[in-house]
């Protein structure tokens, strides 16, 4: 088994949520559990949590690789996704994603060499007015992102 008994514990949590006969309905929480634990769904890791749900695996694949919060190749210990939509583009979103380029020394989809951080570029977060918005492992919302909040950020993670 590639996941841990804790994480069937909680992706069982989900499953019984649903009937039976829709257990399907628990994927996106199953995946997300999966990654929390291994830091990205690997087509091993479908394939077991397809059997595990019951569900054809190209059904598990289809939602991975549809919804952008899962990462389908390993990633640094920290995701920072910069959303680029056009309202945080256009409200310093670029820059935001500028200044942490340079700071990082890397570009979008890429990781830094001691596999610290990965910089993604994202789509709306639902927070336009507090441009620009950084979203960090998909789960903590950073806004209103200034440089001096950026390097702050940065420096955080790295402790």
């Amino acid at each position: 088994m590639l996941l841990s008994e804790q994480c069937y514990k909680k992706i069982d949590r989900e499953l019984a949520k649903y009937p039976d006969d829709q257990r399907q309905s628990a994927v996106m929480a199953a995946l997300a559990h999966a990654q929390v634990e291994l830091g990205w769904v690997s087509p091993e890791v479908m394939q077991e949590l397809a059997d595990y749900i019951r569900m054809p695996a190209i059904a598990v694949q289809e939602v991975a690789t549809f919804y952008n919060m899962y990462n389908l190749k390993p990633v640094g210990k920290h995701k920072i996704t910069v959303c680029t939509n056009l309202p945080c583009a256009l409200s310093g979103g670029e820059r935001a994603a500028h200044h942490l380029k340079q700071k990082l020394g890397i570009d979008y989809r890429d990781t830094t060499a001691d596999g610290e951080f990965t910089l993604m570029e994202g789509e709306c977060m639902g927070a336009c007015g507090d441009a620009p918005v950084l979203l960090v492992n998909n789960h903590r919302m950073c806004s209103f992102m200034s440089n001096d909040k950026i390097d702050s950020l940065v420096e955080e993670l790295k402790k």
